[in-house]
This record gives C-alpha cells, sequence and structure tokens, in this order.
C-alpha cells in the first residue's frame, strides 16, 4: 500500500516521521503497517498510535483533536487558514529541542526534508547563510562559529526547507 503524498513533508519515510511497523491505528483502527512516531498534540496519548493515513485525510484532527506542528508561525507569516491547517492538522511533524517551527517562504509553508546533511550546512550558498542570520539576529561569525563540527541529530540541530515555488533552501535552527 502506497503512503499518502503529504504537499509539505514529501517524505516522511527518509525523514523519520514515519515508520513500518503493524501497529493498529487509534483513529480507524487498522493495522495499516506504518506508524507515525513524531509529537502529537492531543488530550489523549496518541503517540505512536496513528496511521499516516488518518493524518492525511484530517480524521485524526477530526476525530482526536490530534495537531501535529505548532501553527503559530504560519499564523505569524500571515499565510492563508487552509495552509495553516493542511501543516499543522494533516502533515507529519518533526521533533526537536524546543517548540518546532515551520518556516515559510513566497506565501506558503515550506517543504520539510528533515535533519540538513552535513554537506547542507557546509555548502549553504550565500543566500541560505544571509537568510540564517537575518531569521536568528546572528552575524556571518557566528553562523561559523554554529556550524562547525555540524552533526545532524545532534545538540546543535539544522533542519532542512524548501520552498515549493522558487525552491530557494532555508535553514531551521534549534540547539539545546
Amino acid at each position: 500500500m502506497d503512503l499518502p503524498h503529504f504537499r509539505y513533508h514529501p517524505d516522511p519515510l527518509a525523514t523519520g516521521a514515519i515508520e513500518p511497523r503493524a501497529v493498529s491505528c487509534a483513529c480507524c483502527g487498522e493495522p495499516r503497517g506504518f506508524v507515525y512516531v513524531q509529537p502529537v498534540y492531543a488530550t489523549t496519548d496518541l503517540d505512536e498510535k496513528l496511521c499516516p493515513w488518518c493524518i492525511a485525510d484530517g480524521s485524526a484532527a477530526a476525530k482526536l483533536g490530534a495537531s501535529f506542528s505548532d501553527p503559530a508561525p504560519l499564523v505569524t507569516a500571515s499565510l492563508a487558514q487552509d495552509i495553516i491547517d493542511e501543516v499543522s492538522m494533516r502533515t507529519p511533524g518533526y521533533s526537536c529541542w524546543q517548540q518546532e517551527e515551520w518556516l515559510t517562504h513566497c506565501n506558503d509553508a515550506c517543504e520539510f526534508h528533515g535533519d540538513a546533511s552535513e554537506k547542507d550546512v557546509q555548502a549553504a550558498s550565500d543566500a541560505v547563510k544571509a537568510d540564517w542570520c537575518q531569521r536568528y539576529a546572528k552575524t556571518d561569525k557566528q553562523w561559523t562559529a554554529a556550524t562547525r563540527d555540524y552533526e545532524p541529530a545532534s545538540d546543535n540541530a539544522f533542519y532542512k526547507f524548501v520552498c515549493r515555488h522558487c525552491g530557494m533552501v532555508r535553514l531551521g535552527w534549534d540547539c539545546i
């Protein structure tokens, strides 16, 4: 069975948001063979209990009050409500040290591509560096310090987002 398509999280298997595992979904009750393993915001414990299909079609949000990422950054970016709803309630989220922040560009949410690779960070273009410095109020010197010895999934985390319209790479950042 093919996984559902997530416009803003195109490869949730590669990012680790969804894993192949035989779990009966808490929403539909079906043993689908895949389970969502990232944060779920709900009034009941739904961790590792939802199938990707109930996320994609909005069933988990409608029936169980589940959401998968904080809508506040998308609201602050003045995105259309249907985009905010799709990202927060019908798109797999991601784990980070602090509160996750879904990045935007070209009046839309960006695609999430997981932890940035060492190459993504070390070979970042001047535009990517400038965008990061502006977003986090940092200098070029601070960029160099923050990216020195970067390793994916470490205490100093960079998350790769790609604009769906112009292809610009944006790096989210979080550290403990």
